[in-house]
């Protein structure tokens, strides 16, 4: 048996129709959170993007018209063996969850997806054209700092 079969991925039809998923999960969903947020129209909007790629377990990714943050983290009570540790009381929001529609066997590719802020500002770029603000000019319409300077390339 080839190392590829062995890690086949599994599939929804590999189950039987009325199989609990979660039963063959790692629990992808509660990995992360996905808010959606409002299309950026300016270079505000597109600095606050900015912003949250400058966190930790921050992206941005576009699912049809519809932006979307999403902050990988994981949930504070999932267990060892993917088993949500208070499944009794857990919130509203996951006892709505159902594994009709669940990421089980997808590998979300987005046609838009930015994983830092350079992304964005490139993006941003595209769309109105560079933009290198002079250190006072506009600091009082923009949330932007400086474009801090390249690193020197090394020639070894």
């Amino acid at each position: 048996m080839s190392v590829v079969e062995k890690v086949a991925k599994r599939r929804r039809s590999d189950f039987p129709a009325d199989a609990n998923l979660c039963e063959y999960c790692t629990a992808k969903c509660c990995h992360y959170f996905a808010l959606a947020i409002d299309e950026p129209v300016n270079r505000r909007d597109f600095d606050f993007i900015r912003w949250y790629l400058l966190h930790d377990g921050a992206t941005i990714f576009v699912e049809g018209e519809d932006w979307y943050l999403l902050v990988y983290t994981t949930c504070k009570h999932l267990q060892a063996d993917h088993r949500c540790g208070i499944y009794e009381t857990r919130p509203q929001i996951c006892r709505d969850y159902t594994t009709a529609e669940c990421e089980f066997e997808d590998d979300w590719c987005y046609e838009k997806y930015f994983e830092t802020p350079e992304q964005i500002d490139e993006y941003a770029d595209a769309l109105f054209g560079p933009q290198f603000p002079e250190p006072d000019r506009d600091a009082q319409h923009s949330l932007r700092s400086r474009r801090p300077t390249g690193l020197p390339i090394a020639v070894v």
